[in-house]
């Protein structure tokens, strides 16, 4: 069991609410979280089907042999649960009752929505963050081999081979979780949009550019790419929408949240591959940004991330907005420090009113230091944006609730 920083923020919320609920890409350790932190909670998955026909067939005598405190996972496959514990949970009216958990997150979060709408908290956990490998005494591999084994918990748990593992990933993805979310008949066309999604993560994402790739309609790649949502996989960076009298960019950018699978879908076979890839930049450039999400959302925290890019080029990787506060920060996988690593932040600091000492520049070598125009970070500390002053006091508020 690795530990995960999002355990103690579902501790404390049951001791207040009756329900929490976690949503997550498949294989993010949802189910391993669960059963070691709540081990005197009764447990059922739902994706097993004779327990899904119980639930189905007769919910009330499930609730019953399920009676809290107890987890359902996956619970999105039965929906009719929702009203019925809804109605438990106001009956009894105390906390910590149930933790409802699954992997789909429009077909969970649509009847929270409907059915327990301010009775659970919900939280999100992604793979591994790199704070919670080093807490967890994992040896860091070098940045290539870092970015080929992504963070999957089942990866490191049981040092398995990234070349086999992401492969059968995608496939079990493709054909469970694709054929329940949308009617798509044509897996293999899927597949293909997928792997161009991996060519474009870290670029701005242009819809029809990637339908006529993909074969495609410019409805179907918009639908798709709400699958891939919904799912987990990847999600979309917004440009900051403030205006400060300059064209600024509206199309928003595509990542995965996941360096591994961005690789495994670009075939890249061997960590050296990634030394000279065309797209070594914006696999570094996932990384870090998927880092600095879940930094976020392991405190229960939703994004508060943006970009920002004028028509002519010059660019923020990342801004943070925290009730007003912006904090700039440029991502470079170079392991030497130039001086045009900077020249973007001298541009864009006076017009968004950042200091120096609120800009970073995070970087693929191992020094943090501070620079005339921002901080320098490398890539193996990134646990400094978990400074409560870095990111908006993450630990300071409470977890997003359906109310």
């Amino acid at each position: 069991m690795i530990p995960r920083r999002l355990t103690p923020k579902i501790l404390a919320i049951l001791k207040k609410m009756p329900i929490a609920t976690i949503t997550g890409p498949r294989q993010s350790g949802k189910t391993t979280l669960l059963k070691n932190a709540f081990p005197k909670f009764r447990y059922v998955s739902l994706e097993a089907l004779n327990a899904r026909r119980f639930a189905q067939a007769d919910p009330r005598q499930f609730l019953t042999v399920y009676k809290p405190p107890a987890i359902l996972d996956e619970v999105q496959h039965v929906p009719d649960l929702f009203s019925y514990i809804q109605t438990l949970t106001d009956e009894t009216n105390k906390p910590g009752q149930y933790i409802l958990s699954g992997s789909q997150h429009f077909g969970l979060m649509a009847k929270i929505t409907q059915s327990l709408a301010g009775r659970t908290a919900i939280f999100t956990l992604l793979p591994l963050s790199l704070s919670e490998l080093i807490a967890a005494k994992f040896s860091l591999p070098d940045l290539n081999h870092l970015l080929f084994k992504g963070f999957y918990p089942r990866v490191w748990s049981q040092n398995l081979d990234p070349l086999k593992w992401y492969p059968d990933y995608i496939q079990t993805y493709l054909e469970r979780d694709i054929r329940q979310l949308k009617q798509i008949t044509d897996l293999v066309k899927f597949k293909n949009f997928l792997q161009l999604c991996a060519g474009r993560t870290g670029q701005l994402l242009n819809l029809s550019s990637l339908a006529n790739d993909a074969g495609i309609s410019h409805n179907t790649a918009a639908a798709w790419i709400s699958v891939l949502e919904t799912s987990y996989i990847v999600f979309r960076l917004h440009p900051y929408y403030r205006n400060f009298n300059k064209r600024l960019i509206k199309s928003p950018k595509l990542y995965f949240y996941d360096p591994g699978l961005v690789c495994s879908l670009l075939g890249i076979e061997t960590p050296a591959q990634i030394q000279t890839h065309p797209l070594r930049g914006q696999i570094f450039e996932t990384f870090v940004v998927s880092e600095l999400r879940k930094i976020r959302f392991h405190v229960g925290r939703q994004p508060n991330d943006y970009f920002l890019r004028d028509n002519r080029g010059r660019e923020i990787d990342y801004l943070i907005d925290s009730a007003g506060k912006l904090t700039p920060i440029e991502i470079k996988i170079g392991q030497t420090v130039n001086d045009d690593y900077f020249d973007n932040l001298k541009f864009w600091q006076p017009i968004i009113s950042a200091s120096p000492a609120d800009s970073f520049v995070i970087y693929g070598g191992n020094q943090t230091q501070p620079r005339r125009f921002a901080t320098v970070v490398g890539w193996k500390n990134l646990s400094v944006f978990e400074n409560p002053s870095r990111l908006g006091s993450p630990d300071s508020t409470a977890p997003k609730s359906t109310s």
